[in-house]
């Protein structure tokens, strides 16, 4: 699988050990920063990685910043990225298996190095279950971004 990972100053001091876990997972990492620890603005890379699952070189990604709030909110803009915080396991492999969420976003500063890793092993080794009931509920996730991205709101 190819992961998009991308991170905020606030998600970089966990970036390289997420990066190594994917790596030694046998995955690609498609890297789209952050590459230090100075001030940078979070939404810029939830559009790089939600630029990179949408063109297809990516499958999947992972997004980090200090709370994961911010960067999930911006993700979940992009059409057909469904971002989600998780900080329980069960959350980041049941929003894949039920959700088809294809970006984990995880709070650097709220979780811990090694529940980050439980995180990321649990989300990455979920898939979609495409059971009746997800792929319906689904279709109606996709049909509302539908409409709102062909101003059908109003």
């Amino acid at each position: 699988m190819r992961i998009a990972l991308g991170c905020d100053h606030g998600g970089f001091p966990l970036k390289q050990r997420i990066r190594t876990l994917i790596e030694a997972a046998g995955h690609t990492v498609v890297d789209c920063g952050t590459d230090s620890d100075c001030s940078v603005d979070y939404p810029d890379f939830a559009l790089k990685v939600g630029e990179v699952i949408r063109s297809g070189q990516a499958d999947r990604g992972i997004l980090l910043c200090g709370s994961g709030v911010g960067i999930s909110v911006a993700a979940n803009k992009i059409p057909g990225i469904r971002a989600g915080v998780c900080h329980d396991t069960y959350s980041a492999h049941q929003g894949v298996e039920h959700d088809d969420m294809n970006v984990l976003c995880l709070g650097a500063r709220i979780v811990g190095e090694e529940l980050a890793v439980e995180l990321v092993k649990a989300y990455i080794a979920a898939e979609f279950t495409h059971e009746e009931r997800h792929v319906r509920r689904l279709n109606k996730v996709l049909e509302i971004e539908r409409r709102a991205t062909s101003g059908d709101f109003n």
